[in-house]
């Protein structure tokens, strides 16, 4: 089944061309089925990059996905054309009187910030207690899951002493939970970010549950009793995303941390290698079947949990 897109967003063109089956908005209306809405709150500065990649880890299914994508009404993008994102994107004012059955967080570049710094934290913060309510389950990507350990159970990050960047391998904490049902013992996640949460201090929270597990006791991936997933990590990321970022660190003269197990004996000199999106593509699948699809309402009008 087709994951139903905007219209003339450029995604559109970049997925077909890997042979995602795309249905665009017009045509997804003809449709007599219900589809999966997710919403994708893009608070990356790389919008149209970031769509493609989170976009293309939720097309492995035969379920039919209807995406909303949304930026933060308090933000002003310095990235991206007003016209874009008045063209495919959507607030929170929008949506705030609707149900959905997930919603995404992205990553945002804001770890050497303290939460309530953020320009937009209190929106952000609004829309993350509407999403408990609102949505069956949420996703929380890198900075964002961050974010939402801090807000949801009081958990602050700790800076790292340089940044985290390349790919890491971790322990499959839990091969029985359904979000890592079929994934291997060890898997793979892009990190690329200068702070952390301590696995301890997860671990001391009894409504969370640590999934993943780096070998230098990192939190990969934890989980809720109510369903919401925060993976540390960029898991979305191309293959040359951290190339690209690490050669724009480079030009500026930040003196970046080098991408660790990334490129051939650690050498920039040849490609590096995509060695995480099967079990990305996996976890994402888990989500959408098991937490989403299996667990979703019908009649999103009786989801409104708690109220």
């Amino acid at each position: 089944m087709p994951i139903n897109i905007p219209n003339g967003l450029p995604a559109i063109h970049e997925l077909e061309m890997e042979n995602i089956f795309v249905m665009t908005e017009s045509r997804a209306l003809s449709q007599d089925i219900r589809p999966l809405k997710i919403a994708i709150m893009n608070l990356m500065p790389t919008k149209v990059e970031t769509e493609i990649q989170i976009m293309r880890l939720l097309s492995n299914t035969p379920l039919q996905i209807d995406i909303t994508l949304l930026i933060p009404a308090t933000h002003e993008s310095k990235n991206t054309s007003r016209e874009y994102l008045d063209r495919f994107y959507k607030t929170f004012d929008d949506i705030r009187d609707q149900n959905l059955d997930g919603i995404i967080f992205t990553g945002a570049p804001l770890e050497d910030i303290d939460f309530e710094q953020v320009d937009y934290w209190d929106e952000l913060c609004e829309i993350m207690d509407w999403a408990k309510q609102h949505a069956t389950t949420s996703v929380y990507i890198c900075w964002a899951s961050l974010a939402g350990l801090y807000h949801h159970y009081g958990i602050n990050k700790k800076a790292l002493p340089k940044k985290k960047a390349g790919i890491f391998r971790y322990r499959n904490m839990d091969p029985k939970e359904p979000l890592m049902r079929g994934v291997d013992q060890c898997l793979n996640i892009p990190q690329s970010r200068y702070a952390t949460v301590s696995h301890d201090d997860v671990e001391r929270c009894p409504k969370l549950h640590t999934l993943a597990l780096g070998y230098d006791d990192d939190v990969g991936i934890a989980i809720s009793d109510d369903n919401m997933i925060f993976i540390t990590g960029h898991m979305e990321y191309d293959l040359n995303t951290l190339a690209n970022e690490y050669r724009r660190d480079v030009d500026r003269g930040i003196e970046p941390a080098f991408p660790q197990n990334y490129y051939p004996n650690d050498d920039p000199r040849y490609d590096p290698i995509l060695s995480w999106r099967s079990h990305s593509t996996l976890v994402f699948t888990n989500w959408l079947n098991y937490y989403v699809y299996q667990m979703t309402p019908y009649d999103l009008r009786d989801l409104n949990k708690g109220e």
